[in-house]
């Protein structure tokens, strides 16, 4: 461990992206390395134990836990936007789903000026990382990863009965999300080892600790950059309990990874981002740069959820005593049971009629109830289908309000659009909920309930109760044009000198899919970049290396 305030790279955030590059920066001796995690350790069963992810959204040690601003298009409802805050950062806290997206998706960003992060060139990194433990094709996967990719322990039959009513209903079953096509329905893959969860700092960081070349701060929030002129110097920071800032000095840079919420954050608060909106906070303005913390965009979600008399699903009663009971000795003994569920184990992708070839929807099924009043338990059982619009068009923003404090406008429903396809994507889950499989379990569904059926009902139905699967992008996004805030070859910030971005804030437009995966693939081409020579191109001779 460095005793000096002076390293050579500082890493801002110990996420999916962070934990990454500052394990590759790392590996090289002679690079001084410091890792700053505004969370805590992630040293507690509610983070390692894979139910327990459902503690975590609303905690206030282990979630930012922001809200939104009133969304006047959703009856000005503040959408809940909850972000890792430990070791792992979000990775610590999502469903630990394995889902890249689309080769499409991809292919967009180079056709809008991102040259050299089409399919073809962001599959290598993709497979580097990966530890695919499930045989699937060697053409889309790798084996000689840190991250795990495994099937559940122990799905819930329910799941189950839903991948049959999706077939049922006309979807293929899809036994790899991550293979050559994206449709159909299917069980997910998962980041876990051993029945726990695997986030990117175990996977990549932890085994490293003990590295002399290595510093990582938790409990320590970035104030501002150090700024000198256009040129980063490091940063302040404060650590918990402390009431004065700490200067931590960079040789070479300083790297934002705190995601796309709080990259943006940090540049904003330091005078990089819109003249006109720092003014307005009465922030100094550094670096006029327009398109920090523009570009918002995040996956719209419905729910269709179903009570349910069968203890089969997840859920507390009177008649679940005996797996409620002995959950804690099957998961401890044998890595079985409820405590293994990540509650979304099965899902899949599908189109509307409003797609034009891909599909345009997402499923993540619940087999248990899902609360129609959004408590965090509810007595007995049901099970829930959320469907998610992959593409939505509406694009909102970050900007600073009093006392620098953010405020978060995704801009839902600006285009009409997204409104239509998630209309149409829950009367495909109705649809699959409908079928056989599920007669024996069949009960009342709560949301949106029978009495929402035409679609004027399910439009204002979405208005009322729409909310976000936790996968917001592109606020530093990388392109050329005068929005952009880094450049694609480098993943340097515009005008500034010592400092790039590199977690799901670059992305220009939202994958199809979860964005976990997608991150750590950014962090290890950031690490690859700066040790490579410091560009995009000086990785090509690499990509190989990258899955050899």
């Amino acid at each position: 461990m460095n005793n000096t305030n002076a390293f050579d790279y500082i890493v801002i955030g110990g996420g999916s992206a962070g934990s990454v590059l500052a394990a590759r920066l790392s590996e090289q001796e002679n690079i001084q390395v410091c890792l700053i995690e505004a969370g805590s350790s992630d040293e507690t069963p509610r983070i390692q134990t894979p139910a327990g992810t459902i503690t975590l959204y609303k905690s206030q040690k282990f979630s930012w836990n922001y809200y939104s601003t009133p969304q006047p298009r959703l009856g000005n409802r503040h959408i809940h936007v909850p972000r890792g805050k430990a070791l792992g950062g979000s990775s610590s806290m999502n469903s630990m789903i394995y889902i890249r997206g689309l080769p499409s998706d991809y292919d967009l960003w180079e056709q809008a000026g991102c040259e050299g992060w089409g399919w073809q060139d962001v599959l290598p990194w993709f497979k580097r990382s990966e530890k695919n433990l499930l045989q699937q094709d060697a053409a889309y996967h790798g084996v000689e990863g840190e991250l795990l990719v495994d099937k559940p322990r122990d799905p819930n039959p329910v799941s189950a009965l839903f991948v049959a009513a999706g077939v049922r209903a006309g979807l293929p079953e899809n036994h790899d999300f991550n293979g050559p096509a994206l449709s159909g329905v299917g069980i997910y893959n998962v980041t876990q080892k051993e029945g726990q969860r695997l986030s990117s700092y175990r996977a990549f960081l932890h085994p490293h600790l003990g590295r002399s070349n290595l510093t990582v701060m938790t409990d320590c929030q970035v104030e501002t950059l150090i700024m000198d002129g256009k040129t980063v110097q490091g940063v302040r920071v404060i650590a918990a309990g402390e009431t004065h800032a700490t200067a931590l000095r960079c040789r070479k840079e300083v790297i934002l990874a705190a995601g796309s919420i709080g990259s943006p954050h940090i540049l904003m608060k330091s005078g990089v981002g819109p003249r006109a909106a720092l003014a307005a906070a009465d922030v100094a303005v550094v670096h006029d740069l327009p398109g920090v913390g523009q570009n918002l965009q995040d996956h719209l979600d419905g729910l269709v959820t179903v009570r349910s008399k069968s203890a089969l699903t997840l859920g507390f009663s009177l008649a679940a005593w005996k797996p409620i009971l002995t959950a804690p000795f099957r998961y401890l003994f044998a890595r079985k049971g409820w405590l293994t569920t990540n509650y979304v184990e099965a899902g899949g992708f599908a189109s509307t009629p409003l797609a034009t070839g891909e599909p345009d929807i997402q499923f993540h099924f619940v087999p248990g109830y899902r609360s129609h009043r959004g408590r965090l338990f509810e007595w007995g059982h049901g099970y829930a289908i959320h469907t998610c619009v992959l593409r939505p068009k509406s694009i909102g923003s970050l900007r600073l309000g009093a006392g620098k404090q953010l405020e978060i406008d995704f801009n839902f429903l600006a285009d009409p659009y997204d409104a239509r396809v998630l209309v149409e994507g829950i009367k495909t889950a109705r649809k699959i909920l409908a079928q056989p499989e599920f007669a024996a379990l069949r009960g009342e569904e709560m949301l949106p309930g029978k009495q929402v059926q035409s679609d004027e009902q399910l439009h204002q139905y979405v208005k009322e109760y729409c909310a976000t699967v936790f996968h917001p992008v592109g606020t530093c996004k990388m392109g050329r044009d005068a929005m952009s805030v880094v450049a694609p070859d480098t993943l340097k910030v515009h005008g500034i000198d010592n400092l790039r971005v590199a977690d799901a804030s670059i992305m220009p437009t939202l994958i199809s899919g979860n964005t976990n995966a997608p991150s750590i693939m950014i962090g290890e081409r950031a690490a690859e970049m700066i040790l490579r020579g410091g560009t995009l191109a000086s990785t090509t001779s690499n990509k190989e290396r990258a899955y050899a």
